[in-house]
């Protein structure tokens, strides 16, 4: 495999996922209509998630957890179920109201702006990478491109 395509595989893959995120709005949304309410949607998508995860670590052959070291995490390690709901329960309530593109264009806005702080002050354990002007610029056509889009389904 070329250099380039191997070093293109990450953006593929990263590319595919963001893909299905509408995908995942909209049957959400739809399950949450059948359900009578968003929050037994995300319960229902959550607990499928669990059903798939559960093959995958037994294919992976990923070894136990190790449980122990639970006590020692960070307050901020438990944020990642947290915003899974806050996600998919906004998900279920926004997307028939803002349509799918409408939706994940602010959600990918509002990453891009968050992903800044991370990377700025170096959170969560990750590294720091400072912002720049070339950065900013480039995250201010993301917040101008989720407005056009608003604008444009305007009715």
């Amino acid at each position: 495999m070329p250099n380039s395509l191997f070093a293109a595989l990450p953006l593929l893959i990263a590319l595919l996922a963001g893909a299905a995120v509408p995908f995942q709005a909209g049957s959400n949304a739809a399950l949450g209509r059948l359900l009578g309410h968003p929050l037994w949607a995300a319960g229902v998508s959550l607990l499928v998630s669990l059903l798939m995860l559960v093959p995958a670590l037994l294919l992976m052959r990923a070894p136990l957890p190790q449980l122990q070291n639970l006590a020692q995490a960070p307050w901020w390690a438990w944020f990642g179920g947290v915003a899974g709901v806050l996600y998919i329960t906004a998900a279920l309530v926004l997307t028939p109201r803002l349509g799918a593109a409408g939706f994940i264009v602010c959600v990918v806005a509002g990453q891009v702006l968050s992903s800044l702080l991370i990377d700025q002050f170096g959170l969560m354990g990750l590294p720091e990478r400072p912002v720049n002007l070339l950065r900013l610029a480039g995250v201010g056509m993301i917040v101008v491109g989720m407005l056009v889009v608003q604008w444009g389904t305007v009715r």
